[in-house]
């Protein structure tokens, strides 16, 4: 029996291209890619067990900063086992459900990503603005309210999202033209009407970056003004010391973010290989530079990691010939 040639066949897998136009060196791609990502995971976890076994470093600041190594370690994991699977084993194939739950994993955990990083700029606010009541403000009570706040924006936002893709239909081409599955690379492949996936994924992109951004805006130019206004050099070097690293990561978050979102959506004449590399590496290159960044500013943290290093065994016999020698 044949079938009309106006019927769709629903298709039950999309297939991932990683990087067009660069296939045929996608097998050495992968070893850097897998080496950040080791980096990134080991990174992240010494600053959890940094954090978790050093008391003095209970504080709002270092809480919030567990939250983003966290944050960093779903994402990145969430992401690049399958990435690496499809550059060297050609692993192409992702059924749908696996793939709108990556998606889910992806957009939501960086939606409450950046409500972390708002969270900080507040932090720094207090800190900087209001140190007499620094620990009046910011009580674990309201760090934890923080953190629900954000992963209920995050994750209700998100939810939506996904379930909006999920009700489409998939038919004819289901190759996903790009390397994990983005929002509006899935979308592009289904059939009929999709309106609605493109205006909630516009609305809640930019309500998410939008008011997080101008109100990190509002917090550092109320910092710079307060900074300003101190006399002492020692203490505007100190104040914007421990701004620098939290600027940066905001800059590493936001930047990339920006430029994959839109260039999916507007920038026509980006390059797809250029657009695809870069979305990948934005999942990459802040949870592998984040606690690297934190872990060179903070003295607190780069001194607890030494000690533990310098405390194991192994280390110690390393350097013991080097004491013997002194």
């Amino acid at each position: 029996m044949s079938i009309p040639n106006d019927t769709k066949v629903l298709n039950s897998t999309f297939i991932l291209t990683g990087i067009p136009g660069l296939e045929s060196v996608h097998f050495w791609i992968a070893f850097p890619m897998c080496s950040m990502y080791v980096v990134a995971l080991l990174g992240n976890f010494i600053l959890l067990i940094v954090i978790k076994n050093e008391p003095s470093l209970h504080q709002p600041m270092y809480l919030f900063l567990s939250m983003l190594a966290v944050i960093d370690i779903v994402i990145s994991t969430a992401t690049y086992p399958k990435i690496l699977c499809l550059f060297w084993f050609h692993s192409v194939e992702i059924a749908h459900d696996p793939c709108f739950i990556q998606m889910f994993f992806i957009h939501g955990f960086s939606a409450v990503e950046s409500g972390i990083l708002l969270a900080m700029a507040f932090d720094r606010y207090v800190a900087i603005c209001n140190p007499l009541r620094y620990t009046t403000i910011l009580t674990n009570t309201v760090i934890v309210r923080i953190w629900s706040v954000a992963a209920v924006r995050g994750f209700g936002l998100m939810t939506p999202l996904t379930c909006l893709v999920k009700r489409l239909s998939y038919c004819g081409d289901n190759v996903i033209h790009h390397s994990y599955c983005e929002h509006m690379a899935v979308v592009k492949l289904a059939c009929g009407d999709t309106s609605a996936n493109y205006v909630y994924g516009i609305t809640a992109a930019t309500f998410v970056v939008g008011t997080d951004s101008i109100f990190i805006a509002v917090s550092y130019i109320l910092i710079l003004r307060s900074v300003f206004r101190l006399s002492s050099r020692a203490a505007r070097q100190k104040a914007m010391s421990t701004c620098g690293s939290h600027i940066s990561v905001i800059l590493l978050f936001y930047t990339p973010a920006l430029f994959s979102f839109y260039a999916q959506r507007f920038g026509h004449h980006v390059p797809a290989q250029v657009h695809i590399l870069l979305a990948d590496l934005y999942l990459l290159i802040p949870p592998m530079l984040n606690p690297i960044i934190y872990g060179i500013k903070s003295r607190k943290i780069r001194d607890r990691v030494v000690k533990m290093f310098i405390s194991n065994q192994q280390f110690k016999d390393l350097f013991q010939p080097l004491s013997r020698a002194k």
